[in-house]
């Protein structure tokens, strides 16, 4: 889609549209469900002590998530933690709203939360000139690369996976159904997309290169039986190695097209 190389991320009422194309709440496999929209994914956990949200749309999303979780018999009251896989305001837009009506605590890795905490885009994103300030979050703990997260019965476990931002996080668990288990992903963007004028060959883009190289190379590793991507027409199929490959193939390209500029 030409937006993920040429466009703005922004969230502003012009773009609201676009991303809350309505989509269906359902379980995708055990305790697992799909409660976002159609370009645009926001996963729900369901454990012994509540719900655990992943991500929580554009500032315009909370009331269509509320209602989506209705649909399926949850009240946003039963929402204990949000998750935050980056701090764009197309993902993070809408947990500032989500925390406040469920009283749940966020959780984001160290450089997400510092611009969580603002609003404010990091001035160092290569999608910085784009984008738009979002709600910020006030109640809000950092979570390490690796660290396990225990609500009731459910550990979902932080991988970092930063480039498309520095403090993009996915997020694994095990969802099980009778005796039969999976090895669930809610994967961050991996997209090498930038402002207009951006160079990832450049001084300043060169650790963000080195980032997504680690980041293909984690997700290709994951245990990876069912993977859901933050922007859903990102999986092609594949599960987590060919997300990551496709993420790397659409880099080296943009690299290839700035060395022959």
């Amino acid at each position: 889609m030409l937006w993920l190389a040429t466009a703005s991320n922004a969230a502003g009422p012009a773009n609201a549209q676009r991303w809350l194309q309505p989509s269906e709440p359902r379980r995708l496999f055990g305790n697992s469900y799909a409660v976002g929209f159609g370009d645009l994914s926001v996963g729900m956990i369901r454990t012994s002590a509540g719900l655990i949200l992943i991500d929580g749309g554009v500032p315009q999303a909370p009331r269509a998530i509320e209602a989506n979780l209705a649909k399926l018999g949850f009240s946003i009251r039963d929402v204990k933690l949000i998750l935050s896989t980056e701090p764009h305001s197309d993902h993070a837009g809408g947990i500032a709203g989500l925390a406040r009506d469920s009283g749940a605590t966020v959780m984001a890795s160290a450089p997400a939360a510092r611009v969580l905490r603002t609003g404010r885009a990091d001035p160092a994103d290569p999608q910085a000139a784009w984008l738009d300030d979002f709600p910020a979050v006030a109640r809000l703990r950092m979570v390490r690369d690796r660290q396990a997260i225990r609500l009731g019965d459910v550990t979902v476990i932080a991988v970092a996976t930063p480039g498309h931002t520095m403090g993009s996080m996915s997020w694994r668990w095990q969802s099980c159904e009778g005796r039969q288990c999976r090895s669930m992903v809610f994967a961050s963007s991996l997209n090498a997309v930038a402002a207009d004028g951006y160079r990832f060959s450049s001084p300043a883009g060169k650790p963000f290169v080195a980032a997504f190289r680690r980041s293909f190379a984690r997700m290709r590793a994951l245990p990876c039986d069912m993977l859901t991507t933050s922007h859903p027409e990102l999986d092609s199929g594949g599960g987590c190695r060919g997300y990551a490959d496709r993420a790397e193939a659409r880099l080296d390209a943009r690299l290839r097209e700035e060395a022959g500029k």
